[in-house]
């Protein structure tokens, strides 16, 4: 068909139909097309999905960007690269279409595209045929796995549309949500911080081609989303793509292991100081600042999709929050106490034995040590940060004994 056909039917063309990724060409790729298109140069065929008869209706499954290119410059978008030779002894350089020469315009209308025309397909080879032909081409990680077939895919698609995503201070560029929204689906079917690299994603989509979006892991995704979305009602410029994931372990985390509505409503006060209190670390020279905090700002900095970076990340933030809400109880009151609480407790006493039966304080080793309840478990002392401390091995053998 010539190139002016699809231009007058633009309503019955869908160029972004929802395995697509959005438009991204650069102004320079757009002028190279119609520089190549006026010189008589082939361009490559486009792939067309029939969704519709009377009057015929189409999904671009391939060559969208060529076709919103070639639109805009019907609409006098943009111009011809003023560097461009001159066509046949004319010269074009610069020029928007309404200053094409007759012969030039004719031959620009003219042109002939190549179009196959997709009839009976289903959804999932329209998106494998997508894949095939975008294969080798710059498309991004997420952009790939928005157009795989199955219900992890629209599961993950659907997360975007969760009002959270209204408050973070990233924007849906390329299908960063999803990429997001894949990285937290993919946490919780691991039940903690694990490995959320693009293959680690890939292999998550292919084995959950049948994901239930009413199971038990997609409700607890909803669930840890609903509680960020009260937590953060309005846009969060500290809401940054590296500190949502650990974000989402902590709640995540909170809900899982602790009595956590008592202390919801103080959670976005504490994560806004804990960011400020991270900026000022920053400003400081390497030697001034903290040495976590300084480990904190590599593990942000650098493999922010490895599961240590994300561990770290998570248990540097809920050691800060337990430190702030020493109180907070375990779901179940248990007696032992979790991996955070004791690392909340080892770092608030510098590691040093509390009791003073036995020593008269000294410094224990991270792997030689006891939490010990300050009210005894057995005398409805909590297991909480509070009550905890740092006892030594024969200081609190002897604390049992009497």
């Amino acid at each position: 068909m010539t190139i002016s056909l699809p231009n007058g039917m633009r309503s019955r063309i869908d160029t972004n139909p929802d395995f697509q990724r959005p438009s991204v060409w650069s102004l320079s790729q757009k002028q190279l097309l119609i520089d190549t298109i006026l010189r008589g140069y082939d361009i490559p065929k486009m792939y067309w999905r029939k969704v519709g008869t009377n009057p015929d209706a189409y999904e671009v499954v391939d060559g969208q960007q060529r076709l919103r290119a070639i639109w805009s410059f019907f609409d006098g978008e943009y111009s011809i690269p003023s560097d461009a030779e001159p066509i046949n002894g004319a010269n074009v350089a610069g020029l928007l279409i309404s200053e094409l020469s007759d012969e030039l315009a004719i031959q620009l209308q003219t042109y002939s595209i190549d179009v196959v025309i997709m009839e009976n397909t289903d959804e999932d080879e329209v998106r494998e045929m997508f894949l095939r032909l975008q294969n080798g081409t710059s498309l991004k990680a997420q952009e790939k796995r928005n157009a795989m077939p199955g219900q992890m895919r629209d599961f993950v698609r659907g997360l975007t549309n969760h009002s959270f995503f209204a408050s973070v201070a990233f924007r849906n560029v390329r299908y960063t949500h999803d990429q997001v929204a894949a990285q937290i689906t993919c946490l919780e079917i691991a039940g903690e911080p694990t490995n959320v690299k693009n293959g680690d994603l890939n292999k998550m989509y292919s084995q959950n081609q049948t994901f239930p979006d009413n199971g038990s892991i997609a409700r607890l995704v909803k669930k840890t989303l609903d509680v960020l979305a009260l937590t953060f009602p309005e846009p969060t410029p500290e809401l940054e793509r590296y500190n949502v994931i650990a974000l989402y372990c902590v709640i995540a985390e909170l809900q899982r292991q602790y009595i956590f509505d008592d202390i919801q409503p103080h959670v976005h006060d504490w994560f806004i100081e804990f960011e400020s209190i991270r900026r000022l670390q920053d400003e400081l020279d390497e030697d001034a600042a903290d040495a976590e905090w300084v480990s904190y700002k590599e593990k942000i900095s650098h493999s922010t999709d490895a599961q240590e970076s994300i561990r770290f990340r998570m248990e540097f933030m809920m050691r800060h929050l337990l430190s702030r809400f020493p109180a907070l109880r375990q779901r179940d009151n248990q007696r032992d106490f979790t991996h955070i609480q004791r690392l909340t407790v080892y770092r608030r006493d510098q590691g040093c034995c509390q009791l003073h039966i036995r020593c008269a304080g000294e410094k224990v080793r991270w792997d030689d040590w006891h939490c010990d309840h300050r009210t005894p478990w057995v005398e409805g002392g909590a297991t909480t940060v509070e009550n905890g401390q740092v006892a030594c091995p024969s200081c609190n053998l002897a604390k049992g004994a009497n």
